[in-house]
C-alpha cells in the first residue's frame, strides 16, 4: 500500500489530525473520538478469504478497497502511524458495509462495527477542524431525529406525484437540476401513501384465530413513507399468523443511517428512544420488514457497550427484535390460497443475511406459495450496490455493483425479484429500469408478495 497515502510518523506528525490520533495511541483518547480496538484490529489473519466476496474489491483490485486493506489501514490510525485524513475518509466511505467479508472471514473479525467507529473517528476529527456541512446537519440533526418532520417530508413527496409534477418534470427534462444520483433514483419511486391514508391506520390490529403473541412493528422512517403499504401488508400477515400487531406512535429512526455515517451519538440518542418506547408498551417482540433496521436494533447492545445505565436495557431490547421472516416461518404455516404462477428470484438483504444469519426463512416462506418457482441467482448474497445511502454518495461505484446484479438476475428469467429491505427494493427497482426490462420483470418486497398469496 505504498504511495497510496502517508505511511511515516514523520509524514502523520505534520498533519493537523496528528494530536487528536496520537490520542489513541497511548490510549488515553481526548474526550470527543472513540478507541479503535487494536485487540479486534489484530485479529485479522490477512488470509485474504474476505477478498472475493467484497464488490469493491471485485470493481477495483485494489487492496484498500478490500476489507483487510481498511483493516490495515484503521491499524496505521489506531497506532499513530497514519492519520485520519481526506484519504482515510475515502477509503472507509468507499465501502459499502454490507458485511459479507464477516460471512467470509474464519477469525470472525466484527468489521461491521469497526467500519462504525472509524467512520465515527473520522466525523468527530472533522468537527474539530471544519463545521459540518449544511446538508448533513439538515439530515442528521434536524430531519431524521423527529418523525413528524420526516412525515411532513412524505407528505410533501405525496404532494409532488399528487399534482403530477414528478411526471412534468421527468417530460420536460426539469428534473436535471438534481444530482445524477437523485435523478435516477427518483425515476424508482413508487406512488407514495397519502396523508390521509397514513392517518387513518388502527393503532392496534387484533390477532384472527387463537392468539398467540403480541408484536410491536416497527414502522422505520424512510419505510413508513415510501413503502407504506408494505408495513401494512407485514401486519396483515401477522395477524393471519396469531399476532395482535401495535403501532407504537413514539418509536423513530432506528439510527442506522447515523452508525453508518460515523454519527454515533445520534444513534445512541435514537436507539435510546426506542427502547423507552418498546418498553412502554410491554409487547412480546419488536418486529420489523427491513433488513438494515433490523439489524441495527439487534446490535443495540453493542452501541452501548460499557454503559452503566443503558446497556442491559439495550441488551433486553435487542434480544426482543424479530425479522417479520424470522417469526412468519417459526408461527403455525399461513394458508397461502392464491397461487401465484411466477417464476422469482430472491436477493438477500446484506444485513439480514450478513448482520443477522436469516437467510433460509424468506426461502421457505416463498416455497410455500402455490404455483411459485424460486430460482436462486449466482451469487444472491452479494450486494446490490443500494448500501444506505451509498447508491447517493457513491453513485458511480453503486451502479457498477448493480449492473453486474443485474446480470445474474438476467440469467434466473425471473418475472420478480424479491427481497427483504426498502433500499435494496428501490436498488433493485432501478436496476430493472437500468437493464430495460421494464414490463418484462418487477422488483417486490417479499412482505407484498405474501400478501398477495393471501
Amino acid at each position: 500500500m505504498s504511495g497510496e497515502g502517508p505511511s511515516s510518523k514523520e509524514n502523520f506528525a505534520s498533519s493537523p489530525c496528528s494530536g487528536a490520533v496520537a490520542s489513541l495511541e497511548n490510549g488515553s483518547g481526548n474526550g470527543l473520538l472513540p478507541q479503535l480496538d487494536l485487540d479486534e484490529i489484530m485479529n485479522c489473519m490477512h488470509c485474504g478469504f474476505c477478498l472475493p466476496t467484497c464488490p469493491t474489491y471485485e470493481q477495483t483490485g485494489l487492496e484498500t478497497y478490500s476489507p483487510r486493506g481498511r483493516i490495515a489501514l484503521m491499524k496505521g490510525v489506531a497506532v499513530g502511524q497514519l492519520p485520519v485524513d481526506v484519504e482515510f475518509e475515502h477509503h472507509m466511505n468507499a465501502c459499502l458495509g454490507c458485511r459479507a467479508c464477516e460471512t467470509a472471514c474464519p477469525a470472525g473479525v466484527p468489521y461491521g462495527g469497526m467500519l462504525e467507529t472509524a467512520r465515527e473517528l473520522v466525523q468527530e476529527t472533522k468537527k474539530t477542524a471544519e463545521k459540518p456541512s449544511v446538508l448533513r446537519s439538515m439530515i442528521f440533526k434536524r430531519i431524521f431525529p423527529y418523525p413528524k418532520r420526516v412525515r411532513r417530508l412524505g407528505n410533501l413527496l405525496w404532494g409532488v406525484q399528487a399534482l403530477g409534477l414528478q411526471a412534468l418534470a421527468n417530460r420536460t427534462g426539469l428534473v436535471r437540476i438534481l444530482p445524477k444520483s437523485l435523478r435516477e433514483m427518483q425515476k424508482a419511486v413508487g406512488t407514495i401513501a397519502s396523508p390521509r391514508e397514513r392517518r387513518m391506520r388502527e393503532p392496534h390490529m387484533k390477532a384472527e384465530g387463537v392468539k398467540r403473541l403480541t408484536v410491536g412493528l416497527f414502522t422505520g422512517c424512510i419505510m413508513d413513507v415510501m413503502f407504506y403499504e408494505t408495513n401494512q401488508a407485514t401486519a396483515r400477515l401477522l395477524v393471519k399468523a396469531g399476532c395482535d400487531v401495535v403501532f407504537i406512535q413514539e418509536q423513530n429512526c432506528c439510527g442506522a443511517m447515523h452508525a453508518h455515517s460515523g454519527e454515533m451519538a445520534g444513534a445512541r440518542e435514537l436507539a435510546k428512544r426506542n427502547i423507552e418506547a418498546f418498553e412502554r408498551a410491554e409487547v412480546d417482540f419488536v418486529v420489523n420488514n427491513a433488513g438494515g433496521c433490523g439489524a441495527a436494533l439487534k446490535e443495540y447492545g453493542h452501541w452501548f457497550k460499557g454503559d452503566p445505565t443503558w446497556e442491559e436495557r439495550a441488551k433486553r431490547f435487542a434480544s426482543r427484535n424479530r425479522d417479520a421472516n424470522e417469526l412468519l416461518a417459526e408461527l403455525p404455516p399461513l394458508a397461502f390460497n392464491k397461487p401465484l404462477p411466477y417464476t422469482v428470484t430472491y436477493q438477500d438483504s446484506c444485513h439480514l443475511a450478513h448482520g443477522q444469519g436469516v437467510r433460509n426463512p424468506p426461502r421457505e416462506l416463498l416455497r410455500r406459495i402455490p404455483g411459485l418457482k424460486l430460482v436462486e441467482m449466482r451469487q444472491p448474497d452479494g450486494c446490490c450496490g443500494s448500501a444506505g445511502t451509498y447508491n447517493l454518495t457513491q453513485f458511480e461505484m453503486s451502479m457498477r455493483i448493480l449492473d453486474d446484479k443485474m446480470e445474474q438476475v438476467k440469467e434466473t428469467k425471473a418475472h420478480l425479484i424479491v427481497t427483504s429491505n426498502p433500499g435494496c427494493l428501490l436498488q433493485m427497482k432501478q436496476g430493472i429500469l437500468r437493464a430495460g426490462l421494464e414490463g418484462q420483470m418487477e422488483a417486490v418486497h417479499i412482505m407484498d408478495v405474501l400478501d398477495r398469496a393471501l
